[in-house]
């Protein structure tokens, strides 16, 4: 089991963190992922390493930066 973790900027509600849990979790081989509206951090844990550009592909695609490491 692999846990990545990210940070997000530009969430602000409940809503937010329900769209970027979506989209994350549409990335094949996620098994969980977990998001912190106050803090911005997104862990996504998966059976094998997870593509960071697929995370950003993602989050972006909610509406949403992801910080670069």
């Amino acid at each position: 089991m692999s846990t990545a973790t990210f940070t997000v900027t530009g969430m602000t509600c409940a809503h937010c963190v329900a769209s970027v849990t979506e989209e994350v979790s549409e990335i094949v081989g996620v098994d969980g992922v977990e998001v912190d509206l106050d803090t911005g951090a997104l862990s996504v844990t998966s059976s094998d390493p997870i593509d960071p550009a697929a995370v950003a592909a993602a989050v972006t695609e909610a509406g949403y930066d992801l910080v670069a490491p």
